[in-house]
């Protein structure tokens, strides 16, 4: 799915600190000391894999203030505007990481050190030789992500592609199966109200259900 264009991030806007690249993260981890400040060391980490505009690490860093949040966005333009919003809106429990967020996942985080980790709407790679590229059928990936949620933890995964949706079912129901991959579920997930801007949680999510068509979405729990 294509991305509109973005508005342009006036050049004296000061993102030291809060746009960051997977070499500028401490390894071993730090508990968020670096990223966050030493304040804010400790305290429930979330990330989001693909943050896109930065609609959910806005409406999230602003709802939750006592968690950290780390948004992963493998395209640079997008991760600096992502970064822009968070500084303008002055959130200091929020920073965006520009580069791969399988690489974050495997290399950089420690056994369950996350609160949860979110993947809204991602890249579906609609031809099917293509499917083995799709996030949510990617083993390594599954794995870390269990790996890296502390027990009660969470995996959020919403998309608006239904055969991707159940095929990314299907695949975590697999890995339970055969590898003992510890996510429960898929558990249900309410539809949330729409009355304003910030009831979305993605620009994807709102163009969908603007337009009159299902989102499905699903919560697996670390176990």
């Amino acid at each position: 799915m294509g991305r509109r264009a973005i508005p342009s991030i006036h050049r004296q806007l000061d993102l030291s600190g809060v746009l960051v690249t997977i070499d500028d993260l401490p390894r071993p981890w730090d508990n968020g000391a670096r990223l966050f400040g030493p304040a804010r060391a400790g305290l429930p980490l979330e990330v989001e894999i693909g943050s896109g505009k930065g609609m959910f690490l806005r409406r999230a860093t602003g709802e939750r203030p006592n968690h950290n949040f780390l948004g992963v966005e493998i395209a640079h333009k997008y991760a600096r505007y992502c970064a822009a919003l968070l500084t303008r809106e002055q959130r200091e429990n929020g920073v965006v990481l520009s580069g791969d967020g399988a690489r974050l996942m495997s290399e950089v985080l420690p056994t369950g050190g996350l609160e949860a980790v979110h993947v809204y709407f991602p890249d579906p790679w609609w031809k099917k030789r293509h499917h083995k590229r799709r996030l949510m059928n990617n083993a390594d990936f599954l794995t870390d992500v269990a790996r890296t949620l502390r027990p009660g933890g969470a995996l959020h995964f919403w998309t608006d592609v239904p055969e991707y949706f159940e095929a990314a079912v299907e695949f975590l129901a697999a890995m339970r199966a055969e590898r003992g991959l510890p996510l429960e579920g898929p558990h249900p997930v309410p539809e949330p109200p729409s009355l304003h801007e910030l009831d979305f949680h993605t620009h994807f999510e709102r163009r969908t259900r603007l337009n009159d068509q299902p989102v499905f979405r699903s919560r697996f729990v670390r176990s």
